[in-house]
């Protein structure tokens, strides 16, 4: 593996996707003497609807098949696609050019949605869609569970488990995470792109009734805030009294915020998800987890052990959780130091990245 070309979303903005990205070019050059280049495919506009074509984004991917040369200078060409049928079609050309010459095609699969995506689609679309995709010559998912997403397009021994990582920066020592564990009461974070398959309005609603019980806590949420749910949303910040927005985060104030809190919900039901990177960071930092049966995060997730599993669009289940963990403070501290180790243990970069290295290799 001498010269890889990395084709994917880098930030801004900050997904899971354009952080792992970033991670992975950053430990490639540190640790390997591989010559990378890049092809950064961000779309620089925020919106909940991904997958949908615009002409915009047409324009904006046509730009960037001027890039295509690229693929030939390289022996690895490293994909992050889209899930979507328009989302696999735009790096259909690098895909394709790399395979007619003979490079070795990498897939990486943020998500749960791609082999849906291709049971969906019908025609020629289908056949357009597994043509692409067959051009593979390895497929990388984020956890076990999640192999179905590439198993119609290549052989399941092409197939290799990659989970996701906490940056370094986010590992701090014990005393430093816990310094007032003894004194619980819930600061309740929220920190992901504010899109309603995320559940950022069932969580508002839910603190909207814990306010209406008299539940004292804090609550900061954090993250891009989707335009076509931005009036419902600023209604809520307007009406709580315990809660404040944040914007977006990133760096310290990302590390702050996690620092900040004890309780982390991510109430998700998106229909892309994959694994997400907040959870691990949320553990990382002493957090006891509130979030879904959903996608991959039963991988990394135990009910019970990292937090607890809530109803997906369910408002009432997140109050009945926060109000659970507020009974039993010794319980909700075991969970969140039990976080802390197992995230220190398993999510750190180096492992990451370890694994990455190994999987290029095979």
């Amino acid at each position: 593996m001498s010269r890889i070309l990395v084709i994917g979303p880098f930030p801004e903005p900050t997904t899971g996707v354009s952080l792992a990205n970033k991670v992975v070019v950053e430990g490639l050059s540190e640790r390997t003497k591989t010559t990378i280049d890049l092809i950064n495919t961000s779309y620089d506009k925020f919106e909940e609807n991904i997958g949908a074509f615009s002409l915009s984004k047409a324009l904006f991917y046509l730009k960037l098949k001027l890039h295509v040369f690229k693929v030939f200078k390289s022996d690895v060409v490293y994909v992050t696609p889209g899930q979507t049928f328009f989302g696999v079609l735009k790096y259909a050309l690098f895909i394709v050019m790399g395979w007619l010459a003979n490079k070795e095609i990498i897939i990486h699969v943020h998500g749960n949605y791609l082999g849906k995506e291709y049971t969906l689609i019908k025609g020629l679309r289908k056949k357009l869609f597994k043509w692409i995709l067959n051009k593979t010559s390895k497929g990388i998912v984020l956890s076990e569970s999640l192999k179905g997403n590439m198993s119609p397009f290549i052989n399941d021994e092409q197939i290799f488990v990659l989970y996701n990582f906490v940056e370094d920066y986010l590992f701090l020592e014990e005393q430093v995470v816990f310094d007032t564990v003894e004194e619980f009461k819930p600061k309740i974070i929220f920190l992901s792109n504010l899109m309603e398959e995320k559940g950022i309005l069932d969580l508002l609603e839910a603190l909207k009734k814990l306010e209406l019980d008299g539940v004292k806590f804090e609550a900061k949420i954090a993250g891009n805030i989707d335009h076509k749910n931005k009036n419902k949303i600023d209604a809520y910040f307007k009406a709580l009294k315990q809660v404040s927005y944040c914007g977006v985060v990133s760096g310290s104030e990302k590390r702050d915020l996690l620092l900040w809190g004890n309780v982390f919900v991510l109430p998700t039901y998106y229909e892309m998800e994959g694994q997400p990177i907040s959870i691990l960071e949320a553990m990382a930092t002493g957090n006891l987890v509130l979030t879904t049966n959903h996608a991959g995060i039963p991988d990394v997730f135990k009910n019970g052990v990292n937090g607890y599993f809530v109803d997906k669009q369910d408002s009432e289940s997140i109050v009945q959780r926060i109000k659970d963990i507020n009974k039993d403070v010794k319980f909700s501290n075991e969970i969140r130091k039990n976080n802390f180790i197992h995230a220190s243990k398993h999510y750190k970069v180096d492992n990451f990245i370890d694994k990455f290295i190994k999987i290029i290799e095979a």
